[in-house]
């Protein structure tokens, strides 16, 4: 694995952990009983994204380097994922 397919992979894993973060403890606003005017009543009360980005980098990260890890030592290669 070179440095670009490390970063591909990092952006890729990052932005699937970030997705499923963002899913976590979301407390709607028809949850928090205040729903405001023009917004679905499933919308986010709260945004608290700067705090999802933080666990998703750390999840990622170490999603990553468990990854990585497993390519670079060559415990799986290509030719056990395609063997044609």
């Amino acid at each position: 694995m070179n440095l670009t397919g490390g970063i591909v992979l990092y952006a890729v894993i990052w932005f699937l952990t970030f997705y499923i973060v963002l899913q976590l403890r979301t407390r709607t606003q028809d949850d928090e009983g205040s729903i405001v005017p023009g917004t679905p009543a499933g919308a986010p009360a709260r945004e608290d994204v700067g705090r999802s980005a933080k666990i998703a980098t750390l999840w990622a990260t170490a999603i990553w380097a468990v990854l990585a890890g497993i390519i670079l030592s060559g415990w799986i290669s290509l030719r056990d994922i395609a063997p044609y």
